[in-house]
């Protein structure tokens, strides 16, 4: 592995700063101020949460690197169901997915994979394969507060171009009391589903415990509609498809916490989180194709069944030493996925039965990650100083076992036959020291650090048997510097300068040929890609308004190097090679000739490939976000309070025909609400509404422009007593519709003459849903 000087030197010189730190420094131990005992906190009690006399806003947090930090009372009056469900609510979360369905999250409109998910400020896998996580697999009942970290600092892993989302599950220490919620949703086919939640926190074996459990069956009938035509400019309809898509299934959850003071000075938190996921998704489409004068139609029932499990443990004790403070953390997250895919097609050519047959994909997957982190800080001077390092161990197994079915015969039984196996483990190993360093001069805090990443990487990736193995590395150094200048007591301007990177998505670094898998062309891994990397700057002004509100302003822009991008490895696929002994078989028809003077006369001239990804890129990323959230007291209105965010994003990349945005980055997003609090009436009602810009995504062989109509909620509370309330809710009142257009083509060459194989407009609409929940604190 190679190592820069400078790393080596940041290596030596933590090394002599621990030495340091471990000298004389001990006399001087002082009890450590977060480690305080339970009991001199305030507690948040949770029947406050449970009934909330008092509009929330956004916090206006402390740190000195950019960070919005939202407590779930926030989102709450909505009736949030996931973490989904209220980071749509942030300033710059764009979900490019499945309408009311907030699963990948995209900071800034990058893909999921350039914003690193943190669950207690500790990394998870997840099952996308671009690294990402889930988001709506979390509920939100089992949040304490969202964190959106707009850059990175040392003391952080540096996986998040985009940013960084902590999401922060309750703890003990911070709350007292218990609470349960019922309710249940109403859809829009009359379909009414459950939900059940409940929480409790208090004193127990020495300490303070925290335990809670979720169950909320999941629910979103869907109906889409699909106008394929050969072109777009003749518009000619070739085919047309009715489908309707049910997602049927129930999340169950838990998570507990346990803090207990050690010693005068020590802390021992342990918590802990599971999230079941049984689902159903059951897809119906009817299609019917015009061809020659026939008329084509295909039944195409499918099947997906989900069954995805993620849980995570650690625990962090905390103690004064050398004059500063030690903390040891250790975790292990796993998430499993047991899932089933099947999808038949039965086809009537002018209605006679003329083809039956299936495919079915079994899929067995576990991604486990286990670390190990010791950062002290201690002051130096007239600064803190931290140093530490974070180990990190992740093995990825993957396993897809393929079925077929063909028939002979109408009446012929489905049976499927296994096809073809294919699985692959990924291991990686890393570790990062750091050292930062802040401090602050009257009005102005600083913050600055290095962070030097390592990764070992070993991949093996098989099929029916046969495998390949091998292995890579890489290194890359993080610096990071944060600068807060408080004007007065109301106003500051922070800046930001940050390295970051996103390590290479798991299916691109498989070694496996996946064939046709763009349009003719092929695919095959590259286990030697390296990680992606961005210098990256952030300006901000945040200015507080009265007593409750604030309202900001940042500019952020990202210069994205080693850009991993499709590229034609120059290789003819099996596709290119059958088409000419196509060419050749029908010359030999023709001409009356044999083999080798119809091969002698039939130049080959392939026009499908085998692709691959490779570092050859560059690309930039800007835009401005705003947010605002206050009461308006100015208008003598202290009870109403008025959201607002809109974030302009925008962005340069290069690829195989020329200048485009980052893939599925859309153009804007915001969210403007209000709520109307009515004290003497113990009663609250608001609304908010959401719309996200257009996004476009280009990859070889296919083009997608997605947009979506706006979502508006609504909500009315009623509160009785200091223990329980009751709230309707209402989501999607307008029946949105996501709305998808594809331009597809058959190769590259055919992309760049704009010659179509199909242009396709699909629409997606799900109707309007309604909750009733009832909260009771004791």
């Amino acid at each position: 592995m190679k190592k820069s000087p400078l790393a080596i030197a940041l290596s030596r010189g933590m090394a002599v700063m621990a030495l340091v730190a471990s000298g004389g420094a001990f006399a001087q131990a002082t009890p450590v101020a977060a480690a305080a005992p339970a009991a001199d906190a305030a507690m948040k009690q949770l029947d406050a949460v449970v009934v909330q006399g008092e509009i929330v806003y956004r916090n206006r947090t402390p740190d000195i690197a950019p960070v919005l930090s939202y407590d779930l009372e926030y989102f709450q009056r909505f009736e949030p169901s996931t973490v989904g469900d209220m980071l749509k609510r942030v300033p710059s979360a764009v979900f490019v997915s499945d309408v009311l369905e907030y699963d990948g999250v995209q900071l800034r409109g990058l893909d999921p994979g350039y914003t690193q998910i943190l669950v207690n400020g500790r990394k998870v896998p997840g099952a996308g394969d671009d690294r990402s996580f889930w988001v709506d697999r979390i509920p939100a009942e089992m949040v304490e507060r969202v964190e959106i970290l707009r850059s990175n600092s040392a003391n952080r892993s540096g996986d998040a171009v985009a940013g960084a989302i902590n999401v922060v599950l309750r703890d003990a220490y911070e709350f007292d009391g218990s609470y349960i919620r019922v309710g249940a949703m109403r859809y829009d086919d009359g379909e009414i589903q459950p939900t059940f939640g409940a929480v409790t926190s208090g004193e127990a074996l020495g300490g303070r415990l925290l335990a809670g459990i979720n169950v909320q069956d999941r629910y979103n009938p869907k109906v889409k509609r699909s106008d394929r035509y050969d072109n777009p400019d003749d518009m000619e309809l070739v085919s047309w498809e009715d489908q309707t898509d049910t997602r049927d299934g129930q999340d169950y959850s838990g998570n507990v916490s346990y803090t207990v003071n050690v010693g005068d000075t020590g802390r021992l938190s342990v918590d802990g989180f599971y999230v079941k996921t049984d689902r159903e998704q059951v897809e119906i489409s009817f299609e019917e194709e015009y061809d020659d004068g026939e008329v084509i139609t295909k039944d195409v029932p499918g099947l997906t069944e989900i069954d995805q499990t993620n849980w995570g443990i650690g625990a962090d004790y905390r103690f004064a030493m050398a004059g500063g403070t030690t903390e040891i953390d250790l975790d292990h997250a796993r998430f499993e996925d047991k899932s089933t895919e099947s999808e038949e097609e039965e086809e009537f050519v002018d209605g006679g039965w003329e083809a039956h047959e299936g495919e079915a994909l079994d899929i067995d997957a576990t991604d486990a990650e286990s670390s190990f982190g010791i950062a002290h800080r201690r002051p130096l001077g007239a600064t803190e100083m931290e140093f530490g390092i974070d180990y990190r161990s992740k093995q990825r197994d993957t396993t897809h076992t393929y079925f077929a079915f063909e028939a002979e015969a109408e009446d012929d039984p489905v049976v499927y036959a296994p096809d073809t196996v294919i699985d692959s483990v990924i291991e990686e190993t890393r570790i990062d020291p750091y050292l930062m360093f802040s401090g602050d001069a009257g009005t102005l805090a600083w913050e600055a650090g290095l962070r030097y990443e390592t990764t070992d990487s070993d991949i093996e990736s098989g099929q029916d048997g046969e495998s390949v193995r091998v292995s890579s590395d890489y290194s890359e150094l993080l610096p990071s510097l944060h600068l807060k200048w408080d004007i007065g007591e109301a106003s500051r301007i922070s800046f930001s300068a940050a390295r970051s990177l996103r390590r290479p998505n798991f299916n691109h670094v498989l070694p496996a040929l996946l064939s046709e898998e763009y349009g003719d062309n092929d695919f095959l891994g590259n286990p030697a890609l390296e990680p992606e990397t961005a210098n990256g700057f952030d300006l901000g002004f945040e200015r507080r308004l009265g007593k409750r509100g604030v309202a900001g302003v940042n500019l952020f822009y990202r210069d994205v190097s080693n850009l991993i991008e499709l590229v034609n490895t120059g290789e003819p696929n099996e596709t290119a090679f059958d088409d000419w002994a196509d060419d050749i078989e029908a010359y030999m028809e023709d001409n009356g000739v044999g083999e080798d003077e119809a091969i002698a006369a039939v130049p080959f001239e392939p026009d499908s490939f085998v692709y691959t990804m490779d570092n050859v890129g560059d690309g930039e990323v800007w835009g401005v976000e705003f947010d605002l959230s206050t009461p308006l007291t100015a208008f003598n209105m202290p009870d109403t309070g008025m959201f607002l965010n809109y974030s302009w994003l925008d962005s340069e990349v290069e690829d195989f025909l020329g200048a485009r945005r980052f893939n599925n980055q859309a153009e804007s997003v915001y969210n403007v609400g209000f709520i109307q609090d009515l004290p003497t009436w113990g009663a609250s009602f608001g609304a908010s509404y959401r719309k996200q810009g257009d996004a476009y995504s280009r990859v070889l062989a296919e083009e997608v422009l997605t947009t979506y109509d706006g979502d508006l909620e609504v909500f009315v509370e009623k509160r009785f007593g200091d223990s329980l309330s009751v709230r309707l809710s209402g989501t999607n009142l307008l029946d949105a519709d996501k709305t998808e257009v594809f331009d597809k083509f058959d190769n590259l060459a055919d992309q760049l003459d704009r010659d179509h194989d199909e242009y396709e407009i699909e629409a997606e609409h799900a109707g309007p849903r309604y909750q009733l929940v009832m909260r009771y604190a004791f």
